[in-house]
């Protein structure tokens, strides 16, 4: 048989791959006659995948929110990946920088647009039922949804409000740490005295969430804009894109989310108006509590005194 050019150069390439790492290309073409060709269902692992929803309880309607937060957590990944791929580019072009932001925001767009999934396809007396099964867990315990925060903006905006005046880049990580918006849903700032929600989601994941912090100090997404060349800062659709980010994520998605949890907790007149993990779930999510803001000096003065207001309690 002969090979055609374009055969040759591919084995010629796969060669130098092998050599590279001192493999023998002969023994890794052999391997390919006896490996199986790739199917979907390997590719995607759907049988895995399909496998990961256990109920707690009978009730069918647990089986939406299960899948509904299991779709979130996987979109979580997904802007990871695209953040990480901001943070690790070597002297970044701002049409990268923006097309890449735009990924990340079209995923929380679609989270912020899913919520009428959870809103209006579970019945409210299944789900009245079995959250009780789910308490004290919550999704203020998605490690991603931090690891995110951390790494789009300095750890300073992510300070809980009250004490952000005492709070500079020089703050140790530890006083910062115990100062972050979201310790306020699992902390009694009288006792310091911490909830067990708190405890456990700390138990597991408070080293990663450091090392985190630490990783992204100089590298999130804030911090990679303001090491663009100025005339870069300046570009309107990089700032329109960084806003909209801002805005997406800590008001638009925020409020969805807080306003499902009304309809369920609140106004359907079925429940006691608690949160599972316990926390004060509504002014720890509102935006105009907490004023999370990722990217104040992109905002004006009137933008940042009003920012959540237009969202009641």
């Amino acid at each position: 048989m002969n090979l055609t050019d374009n055969s040759e150069s591919i084995l010629k390439e796969i060669d130098l791959k092998f050599q590279a790492i001192n493999q023998k290309t002969d023994v890794q073409l052999e391997g390919l006659l006896w490996s199986k060709p790739i199917t979907y269902w390997d590719y995607i692992q759907t049988d895995a995948l399909l496998n990961l929803q256990i109920q707690r309880t009978t009730l069918p309607d647990e089986m939406v929110f299960i899948m509904y937060h299991q779709v979130n957590e996987l979109i979580f990944k997904m802007i990871l990946w695209e953040i990480d791929q901001i943070a690790d580019a070597q002297n970044i072009q701002v049409d990268f920088f923006s097309e890449r932001l735009s990924r990340i925001t079209r995923y929380f767009d679609m989270l912020t647009n899913s919520f009428s999934i959870m809103e209006n396809g579970m019945e409210v007396d299944q789900y009245m039922k079995f959250r009780n099964t789910l308490t004290p867990a919550s999704g203020f315990q998605s490690a991603q949804y931090r690891m995110i925060e951390f790494a789009s903006t300095d750890v300073i905006n992510l300070t809980d409000r009250r004490y952000k005046d005492g709070f500079d880049e020089n703050t140790d990580l530890e006083t910062s740490f115990e100062h972050l918006y979201w310790q306020a849903a699992g902390k009694d700032y009288h006792t310091g005295e911490k909830s067990y929600l708190l405890n456990e989601f700390e138990k597991k994941y408070k080293d990663q969430f450091l090392k985190q912090i630490s990783t992204f100090k100089t590298k999130n997404i804030w911090q990679k804009f303001t090491q663009l060349p100025l005339e870069d800062q300046q570009n309107a659709e990089l700032i329109k894109a960084m806003r909209h980010y801002d805005e997406t994520v800590n008001i638009t998605w925020v409020m969805q989310h807080l306003n499902t949890a009304r309809k369920y907790i609140l106004e359907s007149g079925k429940g006691n108006g608690e949160a599972t993990g316990g926390s004060d779930w509504q002014k720890y999510m509102h935006p105009k509590y907490q004023r999370r803001i990722f990217f104040p000096k992109l905002w004006t003065e009137e933008e940042l005194s009003n920012w959540g207001n237009e969202n009641p309690l």
